[in-house]
């Protein structure tokens, strides 16, 4: 009999999660299930670690199915960063991270403690996938994302991923049979445009928040944006190696090294 692969499941959204909760459902029907994951919301945590606070993690028992699942008080990296050195006895076969509640699309990925959680287990040599719904709705409706999420993980299994390389997959907010599809994609260059709203508090002090629009300024039609507004699901090869290698001989030429 074929061993069972082993999974390691996490979010940025918190281990109760209903994103993450559908994610564990459909990794039961692949592999074995280990689960880290925050205990509270960690949106927007990029690839932050904890080092100048203490980390708790408690055993806890949501999935009558999974045996292993801690919740951390650490951020998505820190989970991955626990889950391979102080849980897990051996690497796992595969990292998931999902199912976020909202859009990791081009920028977004900078920001993601979905994505980073995946990324950190990339650095690790651990084959990962980051799954995000574009429904920011705590109710969101994953059926739909089921199917995708199961077909893009086995292929991985059976394939594996390039050196270094990590998916970012964003599923439309579609009906199952809306969706046209699975499209491979670059990442499309958006951003976004921010501004500060100002607020006074009723002690006279001064705050803000953080507001603004996504304008994307891509055209092309081999993006993930245009795959997302055209009913497909988008998975974006990303890496952790961030030179910038076609800037590298033009630099040279400045002089800088005589």
């Amino acid at each position: 009999m074929k061993k069972k692969p082993l999974i390691l499941v996490t979010n940025d959204d918190g281990v109760t999660a209903p994103g993450i909760r559908a994610l564990i459902a459909v990794m039961k029907e692949i592999g074995d299930v280990v689960v880290v994951a925050p205990d509270s919301p960690q949106s927007a945590t990029g690839h932050a670690i904890t080092i100048n606070n203490t980390l708790y993690i408690n055993k806890i028992d949501i999935d009558p199915d999974i045996e292993t699942e801690y919740s951390c008080s650490g951020t998505p990296v820190d989970c991955v960063k626990f889950a391979v050195n102080e849980i897990l006895h051996r690497k796992p076969d595969l990292c998931v991270s999902g199912i976020n509640h909202g859009s990791n699309s081009s920028i977004n990925v900078i920001y993601s403690g979905t994505m980073s959680a995946a990324v950190e287990a990339g650095i690790e040599g651990i084959p990962a996938i980051g799954f995000s719904l574009l429904d920011y709705n705590w109710d969101a409706d994953f059926e739909p994302a089921k199917p995708f999420i199961k077909k893009i993980t086995e292929e991985v299994l059976a394939n594996g991923l390039p050196e270094g390389v990590i998916l970012n997959v964003n599923i439309p907010k579609l009906p199952q049979n809306q969706i046209k599809g699975i499209k491979v994609c670059r990442q499309a260059k958006a951003m976004w445009q921010e501004k500060f709203d100002k607020r006074t508090n009723p002690m006279g002090r001064d705050y803000y928040w953080l507001t603004g629009k996504f304008v994307n300024m891509d055209k092309g039609e081999d993006t993930d944006e245009w795959a997302l507004a055209n009913g497909f699901v988008s998975v974006v090869p990303v890496q952790f190696d961030l030179t910038a290698h076609h800037a590298i001989q033009g630099l040279n030429n400045w002089g800088m090294n005589e």
